[in-house]
C-alpha cells in the first residue's frame, strides 16, 4: 500500500497530468501565493496553552477540551483540515485512522477539526470510518486563535465553485476562510509540545513522525 507521502503525490500528479491548464495554474500560483503571504510568526508556539473550546461533533453532541483532556492518558493531537471537499485532507484524515490504535496505545487521543458544519462532518466520519471526534468549528473560532485561518483567494474560490464546492453551504457563512492543515500535540496539562503546519496544503506530516513526539510524552 502507498504511503501517505506518496498517495499525495499522486492526487498533485494527477492534478498537474489532467487539470485543464488554466485551472491547474490558478491551483498551483494560488500555492505559491499562500506561501509568500502565510506569517508563521502567528501561529502558536510549543510551550503555550492551547486554547479552552466547546465544539459539536459529527453528530452534534458537544464536546469540550477539558473533558478530552480529563479523557486523555497522555494528550491530545489535533488535526485541523480544510473539509471533506479537499482531497489531501481525506488522505491524512484515513492515515490517521489507520494509525488510530497506535496513538491509543501511547495513551494519546486523536481529534479532527474542520469549520464545516456537523451535517458535513459526519460526512467526512462516516467516508473513512473515523473512530475518533470530528468536530466543527463554525466561524474558524478556535482556528483563528491559533493563528492558522486564512481567507482563500478570489480566483481560488472561482475554482472550487467550479468543482461544486459550495462552502456557504458547507460552513455556514461565505468568508471563504478556511484552517491552514495543521497537526498539534497538547499533554496532560494543556501545552502545545509540538506544531506542524504548512501553507502549501498538499504537503502533510506523516503519521510515523506524529507518533514520534507521542513517544516523548
Amino acid at each position: 500500500m502507498a504511503s501517505q507521502t506518496e498517495q499525495l503525490e499522486q492526487i498533485e500528479n494527477h492534478v498537474r497530468n489532467n487539470v485543464p491548464e488554466n485551472i491547474k495554474k490558478i491551483i498551483f500560483q494560488a500555492i505559491d501565493d499562500h506561501k509568500v503571504a502565510f506569517d508563521p510568526c502567528k501561529v502558536i508556539k510549543t510551550g503555550e496553552k492551547f486554547p479552552d473550546f466547546t465544539l459539536s461533533n459529527a453528530v452534534n453532541k458537544e464536546i469540550s477540551y477539558s473533558d478530552l483532556l480529563a479523557a486523555s492518558k497522555k494528550g491530545i493531537l489535533i488535526t485541523f483540515y480544510r473539509g471533506e471537499w479537499c482531497p489531501y485532507c481525506n488522505v491524512s484524515l484515513a492515515f490517521l485512522q489507520k494509525h488510530l490504535v497506535d496513538f491509543q496505545a501511547r495513551g494519546v487521543t486523536v481529534v479532527a477539526i474542520s469549520p464545516e458544519l456537523p451535517n458535513t462532518s459526519i460526512t467526512t466520519a462516516e467516508k473513512h470510518a473515523l473512530k475518533f471526534e470530528v468536530l466543527s468549528d463554525a466561524g474558524n473560532k478556535v482556528a483563528r486563535e491559533l493563528g492558522i485561518v486564512w481567507r482563500q483567494f478570489d480566483s481560488l474560490a472561482e475554482v472550487s465553485k467550479a468543482m461544486g464546492v459550495d462552502q456557504v453551504q458547507r460552513n455556514g457563512d461565505d468568508s471563504r476562510e478556511i484552517p491552514v492543515p495543521t497537526n498539534l500535540l497538547v499533554d496532560k496539562s494543556g501545552t502545545v509540545r509540538n506544531v506542524y503546519t504548512d501553507p502549501d496544503w498538499s504537503k502533510r506530516l506523516e503519521p510515523s513522525v506524529m507518533l514520534g513526539w507521542a513517544d516523548k510524552l
